[in-house]
C-alpha cells in the first residue's frame, strides 16, 4: 500500500508547480495554438487531457469554441474543473470522465492527444486512427508521442522501465501518422531544456519537495529512494535519448 501512497504523493494533478504534464515551454505551447488555428465555434476534443490546460487555451484562442477534455483520472478531472470556473470556462470547457478508446464523441474540428497513445489498442497506430475518425473532414490533429532521439542504452531503457520496441525513430513516427490518413503540417521536439525543467518539476520536484517538508514521516524514506530513482534514472539514463515530437496533422 506504500507504494501507491508514494506514487499519490509525487502524482502529476496534485502538482502546483507544473503547468502541463508534458516537456513543454510557454513559447512552445503558444506555437502549438497557432499552429492547430482553431477558429471562432469550433469544436475540441482532449483524449487523455490530463486537468486541460492546453485544451483551456486552445478554447480561449477561439471565440464561441468549446472543449472535451476526456480523462480517467478523477484527481486530474477536478483540478480541471476547478481552473475551468476560475477561467469562466464553465460551460465551454467540459471534462468526462472517461478512458479515450471508449469516448463515443466526433466531428471535432481538433483532436488533441499528448502523451496519451497508451490509451488506445495498438499504441500509436491505434491513437492516429481513432484522432483521424474522431475530426471532420478538413479537421485538424495536434498528437504528441514519444520517440527516440538515439539508440537507446541499457540504463536508459532501465529508466524508462521500457523496451527498444516501444518507441522508433521521428520519421518512423510520421510516417505512421501519414500511413493513418493524416498529413503533416508541423513537427517540433521538446528541446533539452523543456525536458530539464518537467523532470525538475514533476516527480522529481514534488517528491523532494515533499520530503523536505515532511522529514519525521513515516514514508520519507519511500518517498527520498523514489525520488533518486528516478533522477538517476533520468540523468543517468533516458536523459537526450527518449523524445517528445509535437505533429499537427490534417485530415
Amino acid at each position: 500500500m506504500s507504494a501507491d501512497e508514494v506514487r499519490a504523493l509525487m502524482s502529476a494533478p496534485g502538482n502546483s508547480h507544473l503547468t502541463w504534464n508534458t516537456p513543454l515551454s510557454e513559447e512552445h505551447a503558444a506555437r502549438l495554438i497557432t499552429a492547430c488555428g482553431p477558429a471562432p465555434g469550433a469544436r475540441i476534443a482532449d483524449f487523455g487531457s490530463g486537468w486541460g490546460e492546453l485544451l483551456m487555451r486552445l478554447v480561449e484562442a477561439a471565440p464561441g469554441s468549446t472543449g472535451d477534455g476526456i480523462e480517467t483520472d478523477p484527481d486530474a478531472v477536478a483540478r480541471g474543473q476547478l481552473l475551468a470556473a476560475e477561467r469562466g470556462l464553465t460551460g465551454r470547457v467540459r471534462f468526462h470522465e472517461a478512458p479515450a478508446a471508449g469516448y463515443p464523441g466526433g466531428g471535432y474540428d481538433l483532436a488533441v492527444s499528448i502523451g496519451s497513445s497508451h490509451a488506445w489498442p495498438g499504441g500509436t497506430t491505434g491513437a492516429l486512427k481513432a484522432l483521424r475518425a474522431a475530426v471532420r473532414p478538413g479537421g485538424r490533429v495536434l498528437f504528441g508521442d514519444g520517440f527516440w532521439e538515439r539508440e537507446p542504452s541499457e540504463a536508459a531503457l532501465e529508466g524508462l522501465g521500457a523496451e527498444p520496441g516501444d518507441f522508433g525513430p521521428l520519421l518512423g513516427l510520421v510516417r505512421q501518422a501519414e500511413t493513418a490518413g493524416l498529413r503533416v503540417l508541423q513537427v517540433t521536439v521538446a528541446d533539452q531544456r523543456e525536458w530539464d525543467l518537467f523532470e525538475s518539476a514533476a516527480n522529481i520536484g514534488q517528491g523532494e519537495r515533499w520530503a523536505l517538508a515532511h522529514p519525521g514521516h513515516p514514508l520519507h524514506a519511500e518517498v527520498t529512494a523514489a525520488v533518486d530513482a528516478r533522477r538517476t534514472g533520468y540523468y543517468g539514463g533516458y536523459r537526450g535519448t527518449l523524445g517528445l515530437a509535437y505533429l499537427v496533422l490534417s485530415s
